[in-house]
């Protein structure tokens, strides 16, 4: 019980870094028990098995190579063509190959099947120099057909020493595999044993997690949606960390704390200019109306306000503790931000665009890992193409989004841009879950009847925009079910 109120003490006091570095060595260690005991399982389960067929097989194809044998030498007597001679010569290469394969190894195959397999290859070796003299022998000689009998004899005998090894080899198996049995029958139990003591091990680290990051930040978030409905009557979040999620929820709370005061002299200030200026009755309107506007912009801007100094507060911590990785994600998280929130041209270079689609990839990178791949072919100067803001990153999300992440292998993303005339041409495709004819053509008439509702806020908002500021900019959108889907935008760099 100590050592669980230890390492319960000592998790709540390491880093978020160190809680990520411990979950990940566990899920590794996991993975890793469970593929040994997997790997050992199997090669308990089959050990010796794969040695036992291959014996049968051996000594099959050794009987059924003799057989073959025998009959192509009747073939050859019936009819001495260079057809049946071939194949007499093909048989009996054959059949020595067999020969050679076929165990030997005393410690391995036992004092009997040593016994008759040493037994056929002598009486082959007798038989092979018995039908080579043969051939040589003139058919009108006396003993010719004495001859004859006796290789038939030696291969009637050869077989049936064949077909004895075959069964005493699958005889030798059978009795492997029945004392191996009892063994067998217990490995069920010990792999329910070895689940359920991962699985435990598993749900315990879930529940820790839980409680250490996920709860705490889905807390913040829900006191955060209270106070942007100018709600602060909420207690105070408490927490155990002592890590940056702590840190984090007392940032959260004096940060509440200095809204909520802030707000309440803006409205004692407001009801004060009324009452000591009540005769002045239009600029009192107008400060009132001003205090409004001002507490309204305050209140829209707790989210984003809050938001900027949790990634600051993160993004600091994460460069202090030299987590390279967090502070990448932090710091592309807040430029996708800031992009979004501050950026009010019309009109951007395409720069600045693919600098947005780079952090956003970095992030989604980091989310899916491996199953996201990502190859951009830019053959313009980003510097000087000019496109309307926000016009790429959302074509990117969707692929993303509704291509690559619905696929449980993941996919490749390409961007190719290049020049085309007049126009800037810009190609996102994906390697996702695509769309089937009916979608795609749907899709394809809400373009044409300018739908927008049916094709959706990212890419209805840029077609829409593509319509308004360009005479001859287009949009297209092509799929394949299981393939992937490719947008292309073409958008002219003159305006007409």
């Amino acid at each position: 019980m100590r050592i669980h109120q230890y390492l319960k003490r000592m998790w709540f006091s390491i880093t978020l870094s160190q809680k990520l570095g411990v979950y990940t060595a566990m899920v590794i260690l996991i993975m890793a028990c469970s593929g040994l005991f997997s790997v050992w399982v199997v090669d308990f389960a089959t050990e010796g098995f794969n040695q036992i067929l291959e014996d049968n097989s051996r000594c099959h194809d050794f009987e059924q190579a003799m057989e073959e044998e025998t009959q192509a030498f009747v073939t050859y007597l019936r009819e001495s063509g260079v057809e049946n001679r071939d194949a007499y010569t093909h048989a009996c290469a054959k059949t020595e190959r067999c020969l050679m394969a076929l165990p030997k190894d005393f410690l391995q195959i036992g004092e009997n099947r040593a016994a008759r397999t040493w037994s056929i290859v002598s009486s082959y070796e007798q038989y092979r120099t018995v039908r080579n003299r043969f051939f040589s022998l003139d058919p009108e000689q006396s003993g010719y057909i004495t001859e004859l009998y006796r290789i038939y004899s030696m291969q009637n005998y050869i077989q049936k020493y064949a077909k004895r090894l075959t069964e005493e080899t699958l005889k030798s198996g059978n009795l492997r595999y029945e004392n191996r049995l009892p063994s067998l029958s217990r490995i069920p139990w010990m792999i329910m044993i070895v689940a359920m003591v991962l699985t435990g091990v598993s749900l315990e680290l879930m529940r820790l997690l839980l409680a250490t990051i996920i709860r705490p930040i889905m807390r913040l978030a829900h006191s955060s949606r209270k106070i942007a409905e100018n709600d602060f009557s909420e207690e105070d979040l408490t927490v155990k960390n002592h890590d940056e999620v702590g840190e984090l929820v007392v940032a959260f709370n004096r940060m509440k704390h200095a809204t909520e005061g802030y707000i309440n002299t803006l409205k004692r200030n407001n009801e004060m200019a009324e009452l000591l200026h009540r005769e002045e009755v239009e600029r009192i309107e107008m400060e009132r109306q001003l205090n409004t506007a001002q507490l309204e912009l305050l209140k829209s801007q707790i989210n984003p306000h809050f938001l900027f100094n949790t990634l600051n507060i993160i993004g600091c911590m994460a460069k202090i503790e030299d987590a390279e990785t967090t502070e990448q994600m932090i710091t592309s998280l807040s430029s996708l931000f800031r992009y979004n929130l501050k950026t009010s041209e019309q009109f951007v270079s395409l720069a600045q665009e693919l600098k947005i689609v780079q952090d956003y990839i970095y992030i989604q990178q980091m989310r899916f890992g491996e199953r996201l791949k990502y190859e951009s072919r830019i053959e313009v100067d980003a510097e000087t193409v000019i496109i309307p803001s926000f016009s790429l990153q959302p074509v990117v999300e969707n692929a993303v989004v509704h291509g690559i992440s619905k696929k449980e292998e993941g996919g490749i993303l390409r961007l190719h841009i290049w020049q085309h005339g007049d126009r800037v041409v810009i190609s996102v495709a994906d390697t996702g879950v695509g769309m089937d004819g009916e979608k795609l053509n749907s899709l394809k008439e809400a373009f044409q009847k300018r739908r927008t509702a049916k094709i959706g806020i990212g890419l209805g908002n840029i077609y829409k925009r593509l319509r308004i500021l360009y005479e001859n900019g287009s949009l297209r959108v092509g799929s394949i079910a299981g393939f992937g889907t490719i947008v292309q935008m073409q958008i002219p760099q003159k305006k007409d």
